[in-house]
């Protein structure tokens, strides 16, 4: 039996239907760096935390463009060369991509003990959310 991986299809995706995790249960997500969740609040709120442990708030940059938000870190002042016995913390820059589904707006974004979170919000318009027909 074969093995697809569709991460890439929906693991950067909030807001839409997750119908391929039914077909992919069982299976590992890839991460990649930096490591992040994306939390379910409730109904229309979500929450993305980013592990970017070692960069201050000056050296990340958040861009919502369209559908799509871009979570750069680069940093200031690079580590002057070291020499490690073992390395495991990443000190390197990064670009996170996640794709938005529509009418989904960054509320917000906060740097607290090595995680930024950024706080998203569905906000139907009122054309499209289902009403009422009186009878007459």
């Amino acid at each position: 039996m074969r093995n697809y991986d569709l991460a890439p299809l929906y693991r950067s995706a909030i807001g839409f239907d997750r119908l391929f995790n039914l077909i992919e249960s069982g299976q590992n997500q890839g991460g990649g760096y930096p490591p992040y969740n994306v939390e379910l609040v409730d109904e229309n709120h979500y929450r993305i935390a980013i592990a970017v442990a070692g960069f201050a708030d000056n050296e990340l940059d958040i861009t919502a463009h369209d559908n799509l938000l871009v979570v750069k870190g680069a940093r200031a002042n690079p580590p002057a060369d070291r020499t490690y016995l073992y390395q495991g913390i990443a000190e390197r820059n990064f670009e996170r991509k996640f794709q938005l589904a529509e009418h989904i707006q960054v509320k917000g974004a906060n740097l607290e003990n090595g995680l930024l979170f950024i706080d998203l919000e569905r906000i139907v318009p009122e054309t499209l959310k289902p009403r009422r027909i009186e009878i007459k």
